[in-house]
């Protein structure tokens, strides 16, 4: 790991921000930012320290608050009773920083010895990842599945997937009017039966064609994905590795962390340019895309949070990190693992990967041959500008194209307020719904949306 100095680039206010955990978190923050309720508050100067800041916060009690975040990943300490993470004091104390009212100084007795025992329990997981990976697979002291435990799942596997094409062929004979009124209970019988088959891949694919009944053209593109997908599983052997690693991925076949780590890492400039949360199943599952700066390539850092779970939040929109990914095999765009940074990240200074409408769709569209299960592909949109069309928007360019944004976003006020009727540079996901800006170009920074 290459060694970390204090000086690092600050965020601004809009990334400070999309930390928080709500919107009455912000409000909060912003606040507790002034001067009122800071007795301390500095950047730690100490060599042998990550980028740090630290404040005393007076709360209503005569104790103040220990309050510090560590830039690089980032990471958070407070001594307030606060179930939110972060919590508002966090929130406020790097909104001071972001305005430049935080000096440096030397990081007290307390935040080093936070920043201490962070260390400590980094080194002992690290220690014993190496110790695991030194047992032979064979000694049972891993949580590895036997081969037959893999083939009983297969089996369950194929088995789901044989009854699920008998019930697509109901479908398709009751024809597609039928389908449409069905109750979610239709659909939620099938899903089950998935699930119990360990075929969990699928059984999202399933839930989320129950979504879009009332538009025939998409749910026959669905219902025929899952039927493109069985017949892969059936052929999984014939054909070539990376379509088979794709089918192995969307029906829902896991891959161990450390396998994936296992593989080789690529380097690059990632820059974070959008973050999007959905509930599926009762998981909150969050996207982070990033894109190389000198590879143009597209990635996918998935993240998954039960109920009462905060997610990680060490991947902000508008900053770049120097790192090492390992890549998941199949899928398109690639899913990733961070898994070694090498500098705390720093601000975006140019959108890396803009390009047209045109070459965007065109980009998708050599994805999705490679991997016709693709549900999400981000794009980088330049020179663009949101227009009406009737009573839906549209993101056009100064060729006349045009891509609908997703009506389930909502009405985009803010995108239209940033740009002020001007092009510019937007990252967004694209989908069958339509295209959900995710930031947009402003002032030299990246504003999220």
């Amino acid at each position: 790991m290459a060694e970390t100095t204090t000086v690092t680039t600050v965020w601004t206010t809009d990334q400070v921000m999309a930390l928080a955990p709500d919107s009455s978190a912000q409000r909060a923050a912003r606040g507790l930012a002034g001067d009122r309720a800071w007795l301390e508050t500095g950047l730690s100067a100490n060599d042998d320290l990550p980028p740090t800041v630290w404040g005393l916060c007076q709360g209503s009690g005569t104790t103040p608050y220990q309050t510090a975040v560590d830039l690089t990943e980032p990471a958070f300490k407070c001594t307030c009773p606060s179930r939110k993470f972060p919590c508002k004091h966090a929130l406020a104390l790097l909104l001071r920083w972001a305005s430049g009212s935080v000096a440096d100084a030397v990081a007290p007795a307390w935040a080093q010895e936070w920043q201490a025992s962070r260390a400590a329990r980094s080194a002992l997981a690290t220690r014993v990842a190496e110790r695991a990976d030194d047992v032979p697979r064979e000694s049972g002291t891993r949580a590895v599945p036997s081969e037959k435990a893999q083939a009983r799942r297969a089996d369950r596997i194929s088995a789901g997937l044989e009854e699920l094409d008998r019930w697509l062929t109901d479908q398709a004979r009751a024809g597609l009017a039928t389908v449409a009124k069905n109750g979610y209970a239709h659909w939620d019988t099938m899903t089950a039966r998935l699930v119990d088959a360990q075929a969990t891949g699928a059984a999202g694919i399933l839930r989320r064609t129950s979504a879009v009944t009332g538009s025939p053209e998409r749910l026959l593109g669905e219902l025929a994905r899952l039927r493109l997908l069985i017949g892969g599983y059936r052929r999984l052997g014939d054909l070539p590795e990376d379509l088979a690693a794709s089918i192995r991925m969307r029906v829902g076949l896991p891959i161990a962390t450390e396998t994936v780590l296992a593989g080789p890492a690529v380097r690059d400039r990632w820059q974070v340019h959008g973050v999007r949360d959905e509930i599926e199943d009762q998981l909150t599952v969050r996207r982070a895309w990033l894109r190389g700066v000198v590879s143009g390539r597209p990635l996918l850092v998935l993240s998954f949070a039960v109920a009462g779970q905060s997610l990680p939040i060490d991947l902000l929109p508008g900053t770049e990190i120097d790192a090492d990914v390992c890549l998941y095999p199949g899928g398109q765009p690639a899913r990733a693992l961070i898994a070694k940074r090498h500098a705390p990240p720093e601000r975006i200074h140019a959108v890396a990967g803009a390009a047209g409408i045109e070459a965007n769709l065109r980009a998708h569209a050599e994805a999705l041959a490679g991997d016709p299960w693709l549900d999400y592909w981000p794009m980088v949109l330049d020179a663009v500008t949101p227009v009406r069309d009737g009573a839906a928007w549209l993101l056009a360019d100064a060729d006349g194209n045009g891509l609908p944004l997703d009506a389930a976003a909502g009405e985009p006020w803010r995108l239209v307020a940033v740009t002020a009727g001007r092009p510019a540079t937007v990252t967004a996901e694209w989908s069958a719904g339509g295209v959900r800006p995710m930031g947009v170009w402003s002032d030299h920074r990246l504003v999220r949306l």
